[in-house]
C-alpha cells in the first residue's frame, strides 16, 4: 500500500500542474464513457464527444509538460477524431 501512496505522491510532486490536467482528463473521460455505457442503446453523441475532447486536450497538455511524446501524439489524434465525430453527430459534416 505504501508503494501506491508513493506513486501518487511522486506523480503530484513531480508536476502539480500536469497532475491537475491529468485529473481533469480523467474526470471528463470517465464521465463521457459512463454516459456512453448508460445510454448504449441510443447515445446522444453530441454529449459524448465533447467530454472525450476535453479529456484529450487536457491529457495532451499534461503529456507535453511531462515530455511523453508517444502518448501525446496518440491523444492528439484522439482529439482530432473527437472534433470530427462531433461534426458528424451535429450534422456539420
Amino acid at each position: 500500500m505504501e508503494n501506491v501512496k508513493q506513486f501518487w505522491k511522486k506523480s503530484y510532486t513531480s508536476d502539480p500542474v500536469a497532475f491537475g490536467a491529468e485529473l481533469t482528463s480523467f474526470v471528463f473521460t470517465v464521465a463521457a464513457s459512463l454516459y456512453l455505457a448508460i445510454t448504449a442503446d441510443a447515445p446522444d453523441m453530441r454529449y459524448v464527444y465533447p467530454g472525450f475532447f476535453v479529456g484529450s486536450v487536457t491529457a495532451v497538455y499534461a503529456y507535453y509538460r511531462r515530455k511523453l511524446a508517444w502518448p501525446m501524439m496518440l491523444t492528439t489524434y484522439f482529439g482530432f477524431v473527437n472534433v470530427f465525430g462531433f461534426g458528424v453527430a451535429t450534422g456539420w459534416w
